[in-house]
């Protein structure tokens, strides 16, 4: 079998353009031919593909990615205030729109406009019930609020409830000031942000409370599994909690992807690429250089994924 990809995005046509018309963050400019979003100092230049879904189809089948769980790229709806509620409407149905065009190829992450908790909990039975969505994608921050916090944690019950797994993909990160010289955003920051998000999570208690929730945290926990050790004041041992997440093997470094397969076991990770922002082949590549059991290679790269999200076929 092809890979099952669990972190993939797009960015959605309608929401580009309407960014391209707001006069505060997030917002769309140009520069000669080319867009960028800028979210305060973070300024990420936006291709053609990264909006293209026969330009991700193409990619898919240049790496051998049978099946994608496709979401959004980020701003997510907690960056637009009282209209969060509309933005995460019409990026949800973008994504299902794309499943319904390539149900063989995908299949969808939804976004909740979690500054309206009232609202979240509709659109989440709405992207459930009539859009056959998979999982949640809930970013390490919601303009700057952790998702640990109590006004999130209904979330948490109702994805336990409902068996959903939650995709925790780094948001513009909240250490932007520090890590934006040098073009460390996208690299140390994001990595940042993934750890801190997870350990608030683990450290919250939201793990003990809801010990069946399905969370996955992408680039291999961030740092989280090489200095989960320093948290010590835990009802159970550190690893123990980290052990209940999923990591995504996005990293360069087959190492890296070592240390995790070592500490987590084979099967606690999943394969993901970060599309657009890398190519797959990377990241399949990397795996393949640790010459791992072939059993424990093919739950990585779909075993896993196919259990996790109720895949069928």
């Amino acid at each position: 079998m092809g890979a099952i990809d669990c972190q993939s995005h797009l960015f959605v046509p309608e929401i580009l353009a309407l960014m391209e018309k707001r006069m505060d963050d997030p917002i769309v400019y140009r520069k000669g031919e080319d867009r960028y979003v800028r979210m305060g100092d973070w300024h990420r230049r936006v291709l053609p593909k990264h909006s293209d879904l026969k330009a991700k189809i193409a990619d898919m089948d240049d790496a051998g990615i049978e099946r994608t769980a496709l979401s959004i790229n980020d701003p997510g709806p907690e960056w637009f205030g009282a209209d969060g509620c509309r933005i995460a409407r019409i990026c949800n149905d973008f994504i299902a729109r794309a499943v319904e065009d390539q149900p063989d190829r995908f299949f969808g992450l939804c976004v909740l406009p979690l500054q309206d908790r009232k609202a979240s909990l509709e659109e989440l039975d709405r992207c459930v019930k009539q859009l056959k969505m998979r999982g949640i994608l809930l970013y390490t921050n919601l303009a700057g609020r952790f998702p640990d916090e109590p006004e999130f944690r209904l979330l948490f019950a109702r994805a336990a409830e409902l068996d959903l797994p939650i995709l925790l993909p780094p948001a513009k990160p909240l250490t932007t000031d520090v890590v934006k010289g040098y073009e460390m955003t996208s690299s140390l920051g994001n990595m940042f942000e993934d750890t801190i998000a997870l350990t608030r999570i683990i450290m919250a208690g939201i793990l003990d409370e809801y010990p069946s929730l399905k969370l996955v945290c992408p680039h291999l926990g961030g740092t989280l599994p090489y200095i989960i050790g320093r948290l010590e004041h835990l009802k159970r041992l550190p690893s123990e909690y980290l052990k209940q997440v999923y990591l995504d093997i996005v990293s360069p470094l087959p190492l890296a992807i070592r240390f995790a397969y070592d500490f987590m076991g084979a099967d606690r990770l999943v394969f993901g690429s970060d599309h657009p922002w890398v190519d797959p082949k990377l990241i399949l590549a990397s795996l393949r250089k640790l010459h791992l059991p072939e059993e424990d290679i093919s739950k990585i790269l779909f075993g896993n994924a196919r259990r996790l999200f109720g895949l069928k076929g």
